[in-house]
């Protein structure tokens, strides 16, 4: 791999080619990653994952908080009011598998606004548990993070959907190890201007992800964003996080992973 940068293989999204989860550790490996990501993996064995884990000698750098009931159509559970409880104890259990899976992130899921709560009940229910999560996280090295998704093609209704106010939220909270997940996928949609907000939130990152825009392919797919050169700029800022790669590949996942030679 050319660039400095440190990619991680989403494995929710890329060696799909591989029915059973824990045979994409192996995958990663072999295509010659260093590091993954996933979302959440607690429906999972716990035992089976380590071992592949284990086996692969790759390091997994990231994954989600437990989403509560996608059937409901949640998409995470920590800024609904009255499901607070839940929350704190799907912590616990995902805490459980970062330890046990060497993961220093964890990305914790907002959730879809309902009409039943107000904005500003769900943003006080949101920085109470991000308190709460972040204190708790850093007890065991485990990072916290917050991603802004754009609800316009991904989740629609989405509570976290804009950069700035995620910051507000971080600068809120005021805890160190609340960072902010950057997935520039989102950010294109919903904000443009990539460079400048790079710059201008890099002190606040904590991770980073990448997909094309619109149809979250490779990063070398025809679309808007010309990562050639946000590869640059971030290389010019030092950035020396991880870069996940949470796109949905063309084709075969191996056949589309030659832009990382470049």
């Amino acid at each position: 791999m050319a660039r400095k940068l440190k990619f991680a293989a989403n494995l929710h999204w890329l060696f799909k080619e591989h029915e059973h989860f824990a045979d994409r550790y192996a995958a990663a490996a072999k295509a010659g990653f260093l590091y993954v990501e996933s979302a959440d993996v607690s429906s999972l064995p716990l035992e089976e994952l380590v071992e592949a884990k284990t086996k692969s000698k790759i390091n997994h750098v990231l994954m989600n908080s437990m989403p509560g009931d996608v059937a409901k159509g949640e998409r995470g559970i920590s800024a609904v009011p009255g499901r607070q409880d839940v929350f704190r104890q799907s912590l616990d259990t995902s805490i459980k598998y970062c330890k046990a899976l060497g993961c220093s992130r964890l990305h914790i899921m907002a959730g879809v606004k309902t009409d039943a709560h107000s904005k500003q009940e769900m943003r006080e229910v949101y920085v109470d548990n991000l308190k709460y999560a972040s204190r708790k996280l850093g007890e065991h090295d485990i990072m916290a993070l917050i991603e802004p998704i754009n609800t316009r093609l991904s989740v629609p209704g989405y509570f976290l959907n804009n950069v700035d106010e995620a910051v507000k939220i971080l600068q809120e909270v005021d805890d160190p190890n609340l960072k902010l997940q950057m997935d520039f996928f989102h950010i294109q949609i919903m904000h443009g201007d990539l460079t400048a907000n790079i710059k201008k939130y890099l002190p606040y990152i904590g991770h980073m992800q990448i997909a094309q825009v619109p149809d979250r392919h490779e990063p070398d797919s025809a679309g808007e964003i010309n990562y050639s050169y946000v590869f640059d700029v971030l290389e010019r800022c030092n950035y020396d996080g991880f870069v996940g790669l949470e796109y949905s590949p063309a084709g075969a996942t191996e056949d589309g992973l030659s832009w990382l030679a470049t």
